[in-house]
Order: C-alpha cells, then structure tokens, then sequence
C-alpha cells in the first residue's frame, strides 16, 4: 500500500452538513462516472456482499484488495480494529479530491462482513460529508447527526 500524501484528524463535532447524498441501498448499475465503493480484503477475494456485487457487475478485479478497478474503488476492512482501516481511507480520501469529475457510490463499509459497528466506521468517513462527489450510507449521516 502507498503511503497517503497525508493523515487527515478526524473531528466528529462539526455538523454543519449542507447537502446529505445518500448511496442508494441496492446499487445495480452504475452511470459512467460513478464509482462504486466498497469493502474488502487485501487478497481481494471478493466472495461476498458488496465486494461480491463489485466483481460480479462492476469489474472488481480477484485478487486486487485495495484502490481503482474497473467501476470500482477497494477499501480494505477485514482487520482487527477500525484504526488498521484508517490508512485505506485516508489514501481513498485522496482519489475523491484527486477526482472531482467522478462520484463515488460508498457502500456500508465494514458493517457487513468485516463485523464492525457504525460507531467505530463512520468517523472514519467524517470528513467526506461535505464533498460534492461523494455519496455515503444514511446509516453515517444518522451517525454524525447523533453525535453533534
């Protein structure tokens, strides 16, 4: 993994949300600058949930765990803590600004399969809230408003 360009501090008591983008709960398709991002492993075996979607219907590549594929972008979740997932994110955070002309679909990241709870995901995701290509679950947004 390429070391982000920097380490974002996550804040979680900033809640001037202007605009909420929710990510649709069942994404079938994808309109052609529409990313779809979900959760996966560092082998990139993507046997199930949403990993599973991306490499059946959004050319998730096997065997690629993190990062751009095809219509897809990987964030790596299966680890022990919350903070092992932090770097994934902080480099996922650099593609959003680096890419302004997609929108990125992120899925329940790490709530499914990975086992972790909203509470230890969505303040990693406190800082895409505001970005105008960015769509998260409504499961975050409920999240960030409970704990203004």
């Amino acid at each position: 993994m390429a070391s982000p360009s920097f380490s974002r501090k996550l804040d979680i008591n900033v809640c001037n949300m202007e605009t909420k983008r929710f990510t649709p709960d069942n994404i079938t398709s994808l309109k052609k600058n529409e990313i779809f991002v979900f959760g996966s492993n560092l082998k990139g075996q993507h046997g199930g949930g949403a990993a599973r979607d991306a490499w059946e219907k959004f050319g998730a590549v096997w065997g690629n765990g993190a990062g751009f594929q095809g219509k897809c972008y990987a964030i790596p979740t299966m680890f022990e803590t919350a903070d092992e997932i932090k770097p994934y994110v902080d480099e996922f955070y650099n593609a959003v600004v680096s890419n302004k002309d997609k929108v990125f679909l992120v899925t329940k990241i790490g709530l499914g399969i990975a086992g972790f709870t909203i509470d230890e995901i969505a303040p990693l995701f406190h800082d895409f809230k505001n970005l105008p290509n960015v769509y998260l679950p409504k499961e975050f947004f409920d999240f960030y408003e409970n704990n203004c």
